[in-house]
C-alpha cells in the first residue's frame, strides 16, 4: 500500500495538486484501490485555491496517515505566504524526513527551499521563478529539464508538468508498465495546439494568423 499526502494551503495552484491527484487515484484503481490518496492542509478548514476553487482537505497536519509520499504544490501560496509559516515549513521536514519520496510541483520548490528539503539539491521549478528560487542559494536549479530527480526527491517545471513527475514516479513505485497503463487510463498524450513559445508555421510557410505580434 502506498499512501499519497498532498498538501494544500490558501492561494495554492490548483492543477499542480489536481494533476498529481488524477495520476495517484488512477494508479491506485488499477492497483485494486490498496493505495491511498489523502489531502492535508494546516487545519480541515476549506482551502481557497489561487483560480478560486474551494476545497476541503482530510486530514490537518496534526493528524493524518503516515505518508509514504509528501507532494507540495505551489502557487503564490508557496512562493510568498507559506515560506513564513512555522508551522507548514517544520511539518513539510518532519514528514520529509520519514517519507520514501518528496515530490514538489512547479513553485512548490520555494517552500521546500524554506523547509530545507530542497537546500543542496537540483530541483526545477516555475520557468517565470527560476532565477528568484536562484537567488535564495543552497540549490541548483535545473532549466532544462520537466521534472528533476535527485535521490528521493522530485521536483517539476510549472503546473501541468507535475503529471509528469507523478507519472515518473507510479513507475517508479509500481513499474513503467503500469506507469503507461496508468497515461491510458488519463488519455494523457499532450498534443497542444498552440506552441508556447513560438508561432506555428504551415506548410506553405505562412505564420500563425491568431499571432498578432507578427
Amino acid at each position: 500500500m502506498t499512501t499519497y499526502g498532498l498538501l494544500i494551503f490558501d492561494e495554492v495552484e490548483e492543477l499542480d495538486f489536481a494533476g498529481p491527484w488524477e495520476v495517484f487515484t488512477a494508479s491506485s484503481r488499477l492497483r485494486g484501490d490498496v493505495d491511498k490518496a489523502v489531502l492535508i492542509a494546516e487545519t480541515t478548514d476549506a482551502v481557497r485555491c489561487a483560480k478560486g476553487m474551494r476545497v476541503l482537505p482530510d486530514h490537518s497536519v496534526t493528524e493524518h496517515p503516515a505518508l509514504d509520499v509528501l507532494l507540495v504544490p505551489g502557487g503564490y501560496g508557496a512562493r510568498v505566504i507559506q515560506p513564513h509559516n512555522a508551522v507548514i515549513t517544520e511539518w513539510i521536514a518532519g514528514t520529509a524526513a520519514t517519507a520514501a519520496w518528496t515530490v514538489g510541483v512547479c513553485t512548490g520548490a520555494f517552500l521546500l527551499h524554506a523547509a530545507g528539503v530542497a537546500r543542496g539539491r537540483r530541483v526545477a521549478t516555475h520557468r517565470n521563478y527560476e532565477d528568484d528560487l536562484e537567488r535564495l542559494g543552497e540549490v541548483t536549479v535545473v532549466r532544462d529539464a520537466r521534472y528533476v530527480v535527485a535521490g528521493n526527491l522530485v521536483t517539476s517545471q510549472g503546473v501541468s508538468a507535475g503529471i509528469d513527475s507523478a507519472l515518473w514516479l507510479v513507475g517508479a513505485l509500481h513499474g513503467r508498465d503500469h506507469a503507461r497503463a496508468v497515461r491510458r487510463v488519463l488519455q494523457y498524450d499532450p498534443a497542444p495546439p498552440y506552441l508556447a513559445d513560438e508561432p506555428l508555421i504551415d506548410p506553405a510557410g505562412s505564420r500563425d494568423p491568431l499571432n498578432h505580434c507578427q
